[in-house]
């Protein structure tokens, strides 16, 4: 669920979205499989996606449509955090053929957009999340709302530069802020789009207390821990930032062995000792990029973490 949504400019400039109809209350479940619902984003959370797929399933008989969804976002979850590929095959198998309805087939389409996008295909997951995002765009229902305000955030700020053309991203934040603290169903997706808009923003200050409002909850999320790096390294925090990836190291090591995760921590690592002085410390650590697996996974990890390596 810890997606990082960007839209390209380009694609951006050419779309003109759906329409929809106005509605206080789009995510409405029966009583247990919200209860279902809400228990399994807290397994996943806390990094027990086994457990969060079983209460997943258990929703199968009366809503296979809503069950494939949240199945496909806790598949993400844990491609996020363990790395393996098969995890977003599955899901992008799963949200390609699941039949949803209205608000559903919206958030199927966004995570598809965000899986085809992450698989290589950025013309076609930009047209989907497109289409997804549209049809949330005049809902009052919150979540709605902050589905369609991590796409308008983007769309307004790739036409910030011209003159005479509405800005509402200081809203959008505003509708992001809310979501990410009120919605039972979602908060999660919505406090990493939130993080990652503040920095690219510059500002950390913010990224970094929203990672920590998820973190007093979930204070072991691995995924969570290394956004939380992330920002108090930008805020020059060193130290901080370096004790936190040391043990990210380690634990991924040991979890995963050779990951995705675990060459994000080596590589912010190499990049932290080196900023701080230390020299030696981020010299031992660049030796690890000589390893075969790094160069397999390469592909798969972040350009921003990659930079001045």
């Amino acid at each position: 669920m810890f997606l990082r949504f960007k839209i390209p400019f380009l694609f951006l400039f050419l779309f003109q979205f759906l329409e929809a109809a106005s509605s206080e209350s789009l995510f409405v479940l029966e009583k247990n499989n919200q209860q279902l619902a809400e228990q399994a984003i807290d397994r996943t959370m806390s990094q027990d996606y086994d457990a969060a797929i079983e209460l997943i399933k258990k929703m199968e008989t009366k809503n296979l449509g809503v069950s494939c969804v949240f199945e496909s976002i806790i598949l993400i979850s844990r491609f996020d955090d363990l790395g393996d590929t098969l995890d977003l095959i599955q899901s992008h198998s799963k949200l390609s053929e699941c039949k949803t309805e209205g608000s559903w087939d919206a958030i199927r389409n966004y995570q598809l957009g965000f899986v085809k996008s992450q698989m290589g295909h950025s013309i076609k997951g930009a047209l989907t999340t497109r289409d997804a995002a549209g049809y949330f765009k005049k809902s009052k229902d919150l979540n709605a709302m902050a589905f369609y305000s991590i796409y308008g955030y983007y769309l307004d700020n790739s036409f910030s530069f011209l003159p005479f053309v509405s800005d509402e991203r200081e809203n959008y934040l505003k509708t992001l802020e809310e979501a990410s603290k009120k919605s039972n169903l979602f908060w999660p997706l919505f406090s990493t789009s939130l993080i990652w808009i503040y920095y690219d923003r510059g500002e950390f200050k913010k990224a970094l207390e929203v990672a920590e409002r998820v973190l007093k909850e979930y204070p072991k999320n691995d995924v969570f821990l290394q956004i939380k790096a992330d920002m108090l390294y930008k805020l020059k925090r060193y130290d901080e930032a370096i004790l936190i990836y040391l043990k990210s190291a380690n634990e991924y090591a040991k979890k995963t062995g050779y990951s995705i995760r675990y060459w994000c921590a080596v590589a912010n690592l190499i990049k932290m000792y080196h900023e701080k002085g230390d020299l030696i410390q981020s010299d031992l650590w660049r030796k690890k990029l000589s390893n075969d697996s790094f160069k397999k996974l390469k592909k798969w990890i972040p350009s921003s973490v990659l930079n001045d390596l």
